[in-house]
Formats: C-alpha cells, structure tokens, sequence
C-alpha cells in the first residue's frame, strides 16, 4: 500500500466556540478521495490555561456528531506528546480541531514518481500569513484590471 504524504493541520476557533459546522467541508474531501483523516483530535484551553483532549467519538456532544461517518480507519498516529506540544501553542480561551490527514490525490503522482525513477526533494507549505498577503494583492490586482 502506497501511502501520499502526511499533513497536519490546526484550525482554532477563540472563545471556545467550535460548533461543527466545518465537518461538512472535510467530508467533502474526504467522500471525494482528496485526504483520508489520520488523526482527529479537539483541544480545549479555558480562560485559566488549562487545557483538555476532547474525545472525537463522544457520541452524545452535538458538536462532533457530523464525525460519525469519518471515524472508520483512523490509525491514531498523534502521540501524546505532540498532543500536549500543540496544546502548549494554544493561546488561553481557544479551541483546536487537529487534522492529520494524507493526501490521497498524491498518491498516484507518488508512484508515478518512483516508477520513473523519481524521488521528491522538497516539500513547503505556505504559512497563513503569506497566503492572506498574496490573496489581497491578487484582489487589488482584479479590482484595478
């Protein structure tokens, strides 16, 4: 089995307010084949900094209950360790839904790659904050054409 590159992602939510309106959206890409979810995993830190792992599974919170169908194949590769690293970054009063997902749309070009003699030798995520800069100039650009 060929696995496509691994990937994790946190996404805050201030306040504490994570109502799980966002699931559709990652059902979305996962239904289509795009990512497979790894690791799910909900951070808490209250208003005193303390913070708290919140079971996905939790079948009763209404928050998580769009998860449901998501459930099945997660390897769990989080550890513990990077569950509290993570937790540590969290500002106080916020929320963070972890994501670890693959990239299944990859793993095709992965083995294309290999059967070619190919092999990857970087890989670089754009950070937010230049991702927002580059999305304002193209706006301006297209309001000023």
């Amino acid at each position: 089995m060929t696995l496509g590159p691994l990937e994790y992602t946190v996404i805050g939510f201030d306040g504490n307010r994570f109502n799980g309106e966002i699931i559709k959206e990652i059902e979305k890409v996962v239904d289509a084949g795009i990512i497979a979810l790894v690791d799910v995993v909900f951070i808490t830190k209250d208003i005193d900094g303390e913070a708290a792992v919140i079971e996905i599974d939790a079948k009763e919170d209404p928050r998580f209950a769009g998860f449901a169908g998501l459930m099945d194949g997660l390897m769990g590769l989080l550890t513990p360790e990077d569950i509290d690293q993570i937790a540590e970054g969290l500002p106080t009063n916020t929320s963070a839904l972890v994501l670890l997902f693959e990239h299944r749309w990859a793993v095709g070009l992965k083995e294309a790659m290999q059967g070619a003699g190919g092999f990857l030798i970087s890989r670089t995520t754009i950070a937010p904050e230049i991702l927002e800069l580059v999305e304002a100039e193209l706006e301006a650009e297209a309001l000023s054409a």
